[in-house]
């Protein structure tokens, strides 16, 4: 254990050297005793540590590639779009171990999923709801600090725009996950980066980090924008 060092790079995210040179970063379990997925858990002292792997997990993979903007805090009130089985809400959950995070899925076989991760997590509250029809969970979400979103759909960067209109504070954080194949198959991925960020922009984002995360994920990138309102 003695070869174990951490470091906290952002409010509760670590990272974690094992004494392999392996880059590793980790949030602090709110939940002991308890995997979301199959995600390493490393025990230091009376707390956990569960490893993020950027393989499962886009924001993992942008952090490991350089993110700047961690807009994300242990007091933040965020909407989740597209959270799927909870892998990544999970995290996110145990960043904002103080706040709480409005976790939005579509599909109804994922949902179970979703269920389990949320079932001890007090702060995670699933939603089964469609992020292009705010509207629907208006009487759920209250206004928030940050919208994250990881929906791989054509109108991705409308989807953020149209969810902060209702629900992000002016001067908040959207962040999205863009998949460029998602959008268009036949134009080049920096291409549709470009038009997509000019879209975010012309909606009321300031965008103010962009990281690829390739190798983790291809073709993607992660954009942070201020919302302007």
């Amino acid at each position: 254990m003695e070869d174990i060092k951490i470091k906290e790079i952002f409010e509760n995210i670590y990272e974690v050297d094992l004494g392999d040179e392996l880059k590793r970063i980790a949030t602090k379990s709110i939940v002991k005793g308890k995997k979301v997925y199959d995600e390493r858990i490393i025990k230091i002292g009376e707390d956990e540590y569960r490893i993020w792997n950027p393989n499962k997990s886009k924001l993992a993979a942008a952090i490991i590639k350089g993110l700047k903007v961690m807009p994300i805090k242990r007091d933040s009130k965020i909407l989740y779009l597209g959270a799927s089985a909870g892998t990544t809400p999970s995290h996110v959950a145990d960043i904002a171990d103080k706040g709480i995070v409005y976790a939005v899925e579509y599909a109804p076989r994922i949902m179970r999923e979703l269920l389990d991760a949320c079932a001890e997590r007090e702060n995670l509250i699933p939603i089964l709801g469609d992020a292009n029809k705010p509207q629907e969970y208006a009487n759920i979400v209250e206004k928030v600090d940050v919208i994250y979103e990881d929906v791989a759909q054509p109108n991705q960067a409308e989807i953020l725009i149209k969810n902060a209109k209702w629900f992000l504070k002016k001067g908040g954080y959207g962040m999205i996950a863009i998949k460029a194949r998602s959008i268009d198959v036949t134009k080049d991925p920096k291409e549709v980066f470009k038009e997509q960020k000019e879209i975010l922009e012309a909606g009321g984002f300031k965008i103010v980090d962009e990281v690829d995360i390739e190798p983790f994920e291809k073709d993607h990138i992660m954009f942070v924008g201020i919302w302007k309102g």
